[in-house]
């Protein structure tokens, strides 16, 4: 069991009354560590110490600031080993999962460290004579980012390195579940780091205590959110008090559409990829499949088998490609949709089942695929978010785009087809920010990662993901002496 800290200001802090989140083992139940539990003036704390720090970071160059942000890169590289092995423990990653999460949270933070030399301003002409405009981008401030639970670490260095290099101060919040992988980070930052104390603390607590505390601060000038639709929600509204920027990273509702010309070996080998990775636990993942009349008994059949082929148990068993669901309320929300689903009219066409559960009290949830004859099933309108998907026959691409958009979500879609001119009008008329054609899910670190609808504000990655941790000042400067 390992008991981790706070770090804020520098220094690896308690909470102030002593106060402990316990964090539990989704494959048996144990206790695998415990951080602080925040309280309001805690959070006040750590807030100040990064607006006391923020000027003098500010005042650094974009270079000087990357290179410790590549210290920060360095540091997750050195330990891995330790990151991936506590991030599988708290989380039930599988080993191959955990790996992954860890060598991209340092690629994030190199990225953002390559794009110091990338930021630019812009020259624009004035109506005066002797008069120069043009507009420069400059920090926030002190900026809050909260951290869901399914990618902890990497969602919080995909926020820390563009939030450093642009030269604002940073106050991560990871989730009550699953804090301990980001939190040991915090640890080694404090023993390995030369970073200025105050520029970067971590800080954990309740969301409706620590969370809100940090939101409604009168100092915090930008907040930065990966999580639940609700949650972004309830945080947009909190952070309207002081008119403060958000952007929100928030759920996703992904179709999945296949169409008659597509090659459905491969279509079918990566929506049980889109759909399973992770135990599901993705925002982008595959939530509902729309299969062309002519393609979808053997859509069906091969995606059945895929599903099949997945071994549910130990994340640290090398053979396990699905470990358990984060916590238990998440598996008693999955029962809870299946069985709405079928009072629907929904029909199970496959459920992996088990003998016996690999721990009593781990949080087990097996593949399954149900087929719906209504897009206003459960299965095709709310975030599942966890092994179990619904499929649909459509008749047209014109049909799947209607059923797609007809969501309150807008983060992600799919598309297999050979013609152009479907990815075209895909293109043109899915309502998402973000489309995969003819592949698995994954982003780029280059590319941009962006939500619309209730799926969010703002968005991750790349050039356009960097901007947003900078504001735009216009500047006037007259000579005519």
């Amino acid at each position: 069991m390992i008991e981790l800290k706070c770090l804020v200001d520098g220094k690896l802090v308690s909470a102030a009354d002593g106060a402990v989140i316990k964090v539990t083992s989704s494959y048996d139940g144990s206790l695998v560590g415990t951080v602080p539990s925040f309280s309001k003036e805690d959070a006040r704390v750590s807030l100040e110490a990064a607006q006391a720090a923020k000027d003098a970071w500010a005042s650094l160059t974009f270079v000087k600031r990357a290179e410790y942000v590549s210290e920060l890169a360095d540091i997750i590289d050195r330990h891995s080993d330790e990151l991936v092995k506590l991030l599988t423990n708290e989380h039930g990653k599988t080993l191959a999962q955990a790996q992954g999460e860890v060598a991209v949270s340092a690629k994030f933070l190199r990225y953002a460290v390559e794009s110091a030399r990338r930021v630019e301003g812009e020259v624009i002409t004035s109506e005066l004579e002797n008069e120069h405009a043009f507009i420069t981008r400059v920090p926030y401030g002190v900026v809050v980012g909260i951290v869901a639970w399914n990618f902890p670490l990497a969602l919080a260095a995909r926020k820390i390195g563009n939030a450093l290099v642009c030269g604002n101060t940073m106050v991560v919040k990871p989730p009550s579940e699953t804090p301990l992988t980001v939190m040991k980070f915090a640890e080694f930052i404090e023993k390995e780091s030369s970073i200025p104390k105050g520029v970067l603390s971590f800080v954990t607590g309740s969301g409706r205590v620590c969370g809100d505390a940090l939101v409604r601060n009168e100092i915090t000038q930008l907040v930065t959110l990966t999580g639940s639709t609700g949650a972004g929600i309830e945080v947009f509204k909190a952070a309207a008090e002081n008119v403060v920027d958000v952007h929100l990273e928030l759920g996703g509702k992904a179709p999945f559409i296949v169409m008659d010309d597509a090659d459905i070996d491969k279509a079918a080998r990566c929506a049980a990829v889109a759909r399973y990775d992770n135990c599901g636990q993705i925002c982008t993942c595959n939530e509902r499949m729309y299969v062309h009349e002519k393609v979808y008994d053997e859509f069906k059949n091969k995606f059945v088998e895929h599903s099949k082929k997945y071994i549910v148990g130990d994340p640290t068993d090398a053979n396990t490609t699905i470990g358990p669901k984060v916590s238990k309320a998440e598996v008693a929300k999955l029962k809870e949709m299946k069985e709405k689903s079928i009072e629907q009219g929904g029909k199970v066409v496959y459920e992996m089942t088990a003998d016996n559960v690999p721990t009593a009290e781990g949080n087990w949830f097996y593949p399954t695929v149900l087929e719906v004859s209504d897009n206003k099933n459960i299965l095709m309108q709310e975030e599942i978010f966890g092994p179990m998907v619904a499929m649909m026959k459509i008749s047209s691409l014109e049909e799947a785009i209607k059923y797609a958009n007809d969501c309150e979500y807008g983060l992600s879609a799919y598309l297999f087809s050979d013609s152009v001119k479907n990815a075209m009008i895909a293109t043109q008329k899915l309502e998402f920010g973000e489309l995969y054609i003819n592949r698995e899910n994954g982003e780029l670190l280059n590319g941009f990662h962006n939500g619309y609808k209730k799926s969010g504000l703002g968005g991750e990655d790349g050039k356009y993901g960097l901007e947003g941790y900078l504001q735009k000042k216009m500047v006037y400067l007259n000579y005519n002496y």
